[in-house]
């Protein structure tokens, strides 16, 4: 990484990494782009340090885990309380994330899980005790994440691009 600007080495780390940071290890993807292990993890510290990986978290089955209620909640907050009222709804618990959104009315979407239907009311009445307005709650059946597959293009060849 150069002046903030991801290589292509970074990119398929960040990849690799995406597809299961707990099973692929430092070797595995040193092998893969045909670099030395202490390459990668040098690599992989120095993204970390710039805030680039921000963390490694775990793709919980809520259901299988005993709470088959997963909702998505979204919200109004005032823009000059936004960042504010939804770090606050990180504390809620049962909460389980919570996104900032930078256009609309509808720009605080909170995640959160629980075992009935009371649970989850408890939840929005915290959140708008916060000072959260709750535009709708959606209940989710599943969701998928998967790496971003634009980190294996090069730049030269990224979609959108004239050539």
């Amino acid at each position: 990484m150069r002046d903030g600007v991801l290589d292509s080495v970074d990119k398929s780390i960040l990849y690799y990494l995406q597809q299961d940071a707990r099973g692929t290890s430092s070797n595995d993807i040193a092998e893969k782009l045909d670099l030395s292990p202490s390459t990668v993890r040098t690599r992989i510290n120095k993204l970390e340090e710039e805030g680039i990986i921000r963390g490694y978290h775990l793709d919980i089955d809520y259901d299988l885990a005993g709470y088959p209620l997963y909702t998505k909640i979204i919200c109004t907050a005032p823009v000059t309380e936004r960042d504010e009222l939804a770090d606050r709804a990180r504390e809620v618990h049962g909460v389980t994330a919570v996104r900032e959104i930078m256009t609309g009315k509808r720009n605080v979407y909170v995640n959160a899980i629980g075992r009935s239907h009371d649970e989850l009311n408890r939840i929005a009445e915290e959140l708008d005790e916060l000072g959260l307005d709750i535009v709708d709650e959606q209940i989710i059946r599943d969701e998928h994440v998967c790496p971003y597959h634009g980190f294996l293009e090069s730049d030269e060849e990224s979609p959108g691009t004239d050539e």
